[in-house]
């Protein structure tokens, strides 16, 4: 076994940064870099460009391991050096690759000839037996980075995913000694095998994002609920207690969409059946169309003149991203209509035709209704009988149950959630 490898990150996005970070709490001497000189000057002053849980304290537990950078000469250094930039995406979950590329090319030309460069910003199959080189060996590993849980996962890996472009040979010492650091099972593949089993990860979880979306709107009109359903099917060793079963707005974030777009394209070049995928695209804009329909039928048809309040605006708890988010599709949706915002971390100024608010509380201030479009953790301690005394309507649109429903009715509330029938309080 070999003394301990230097590694590196190349790109300070939420991948490179989350990453670097735990590579740190490992007791890795780490480098990040990015060229960006004004981002290293925020980063070393703990400064950070990304809303993670945990995030701020690990690095500050590690600084002394951690050196942020933008003298690219320093990736010389390193033993492993890996490509984290994130992969920006379109509307429509199409990748933009051009950023890893640059930062590749980069690396490549500053590494010694004895480094090993991992891949692990997603590429589509094929992208990194594209980009071998003869004068230094390279290897794809799958990222696990999940919005809201990133320090989690990189910290504690479940497993590492390596594609190789001969799975049959030993990893380079260097690589194999960082992995095992980890203490977590190490797959090796070949490289377009592990480039597909990030996609593969994901299709699973968009098969149960559409499964659940799908029973749980019929559960709204026969009278079930699908939370009681829930701990059945979490019972059943064919689907397990980890089985993402929470309804939801359709599919969010940018990296399902990703590898939804980019089946869609290969099953095009080849000729393949894609009607699954064009099923859960579809299953996901039905659901996404939810909350805007929701709140005409209940009360804008009625009322258009109704003061609106809207907690949450990011597209999931826990991160700062609006990237494909439920609650600014909606909102775009009904843009003529009168409403007042509050994220406790995205600026509600994403939102131009609404007036931002500081806090919960003064979002809900004379609203004729409420809407829960995100579930930030503090939005679960809102207690429906005291903030009624300073709403104006009965209203709560709460697809995520943020709010106990039969509190809500109790205090005089109609309830509306995804997977049950409305709960009215009269």
């Amino acid at each position: 076994m070999m003394a301990s490898p230097t590694i590196a990150y190349a790109g300070m996005t939420h991948l490179g940064l989350c990453s670097a970070v735990a590579s740190a709490s490992r007791g890795f001497r780490t480098i990040a870099f990015t060229p960006d000189a004004a981002l290293v000057g925020a980063l070393s002053a703990g400064d950070l460009p990304v809303s993670e849980p945990g995030l701020a304290e690990c690095m500050a537990e590690n600084t002394e391991r951690l050196d942020f950078t933008d003298e690219v000469a320093r990736l010389r250094d390193a033993d492993v050096v890996f490509i984290a930039e994130d992969v920006a995406t379109d509307d429509k979950g199409r990748s933009d690759l051009g950023a890893i590329e640059n930062i590749l090319d980069l690396v490549n030309e500053s590494v010694r000839p004895d480094t090993i460069t991992v891949v692990l910003s997603q590429v589509p199959p094929g992208f990194t037996r594209n980009h071998l080189r003869h004068d230094h060996v390279m290897h794809y590993q799958v990222e696990t980075l999940i919005f809201g849980r990133a320090v989690e996962r990189a910290t504690r890996p479940e497993r590492f995913i390596v594609g190789c472009a001969d799975p049959s040979q030993p990893l380079p010492n260097a690589y194999e000694t960082f992995l095992k650091g980890f203490g977590c099972p190490i797959l090796p593949m070949r490289l377009e095998s592990a480039e597909l089993a990030k996609i593969s990860i994901n299709f699973c979880l968009v098969a149960s994002i559409s499964v659940t979306n799908t029973l749980a709107e019929l559960c709204e009109h026969i009278g079930a609920d699908w939370s009681e359903i829930v701990p059945a099917l979490k019972l059943d060793q064919r689907i397990g207690t980890g089985a993402y079963l929470t309804p939801g707005l359709g599919i969010a974030g940018g990296n399902l969409e990703r590898d939804l777009a980019t089946i869609l394209q290969i099953a095009g070049a080849h000729s393949t059946d894609k009607g699954v995928v064009d099923a859960w695209i579809d299953n996901s804009r039905h659901r996404k169309e939810w909350s805007a329909h929701t709140i005409r039928s209940e009360l804008l048809n009625q009322k258009p003149d109704a003061h609106i309040a809207v907690l949450g605006l990011a597209y999931k708890e826990n991160t700062h991203s609006v990237k494909n988010s439920p609650a600014l599709a909606c909102l775009n949706e009904l843009h003529e209509h009168d409403f007042t915002v509050y994220d406790p971390v995205v600026d509600g100024a994403v939102v131009p035709f609404a007036k931002p608010s500081a806090s919960a509380l003064e979002c809900m201030t004379d609203a004729d209704a409420l809407m829960i479009l995100t579930p930030w953790p503090e939005f679960k301690l809102l207690e429906p009988s005291k903030f009624a005394p300073i709403m104006r309507g009965r209203l709560i649109i709460d697809p995520y149950r943020c709010i106990v429903g039969d509190d809500a009715v109790a205090a005089g509330f109609d309830y509306i959630t995804l997977g049950m029938p409305p709960m009215r309080s009269w």
